[in-house]
């Protein structure tokens, strides 16, 4: 009896070691991105050309607001129907801008674009590092430390997912 609670107990502590055993480590992706000179070329790249479209969208704000006073200023002599026309202008005018604002800067837009063509290459180059490093090293995880992005690599003997799968559709 006692040697079987033994020979357990041996037993639960080996599983439990090998359990621990598993190697694990944490990236600071962002720090490594911005260490590499590549990168901040094309974040310079990236500024140079959202500084520049900032500046377009600023004067033609500014030319509208040019319209508006000049309008606001001759508003007293204009006949209702030339009123309408300006009144149609300026709002065009706006949303000429707020629509180049969008293709330059929404979410599809070409500064969006322009960033995934340059920095792109370099973070596949990163991730592409952290799987060979962690393959060489013998890590089974590793997390990235400075963003929600989770995980970076995983070695996939540890994914479950099918076997989740499997467990539900027995219910």
């Amino acid at each position: 009896m006692i040697k079987k609670f033994a020979s357990t107990a041996l037993f639960s502590v080996v599983l439990t070691t090998l359990a621990l055993a598993q190697r694990i480590a944490y990236v600071d992706v962002t720090a490594v991105l911005e260490s590499l000179p590549e990168y901040q070329q094309a974040q310079e790249q990236l500024d140079r050309v959202a500084t520049q479209w900032r500046q377009e969208i600023a004067q033609s704000q500014d030319q509208i607001k040019g319209m508006y006073s000049k309008y606001q200023a001759e508003q007293v002599m204009l006949s209702e129907e030339m009123k309408k026309s300006r009144e149609e202008e300026i709002m065009n005018k706006e949303k000429e801008v707020r629509e180049l604002q969008r293709q330059k800067f929404g979410p599809e837009g070409a500064l969006f674009k322009k960033r995934e063509e340059l920095v792109k290459p370099i973070q596949d180059k990163v991730y592409s590092a952290i799987q060979k490093f962690a393959e060489d090293k013998g890590f089974e995880y590793i997390f990235d430390k400075g963003s929600a992005s989770g995980m970076l690599y995983a070695d996939k003997k540890y994914d479950k997912t099918e076997d989740v799968k499997t467990m539900l559709k027995k219910g």
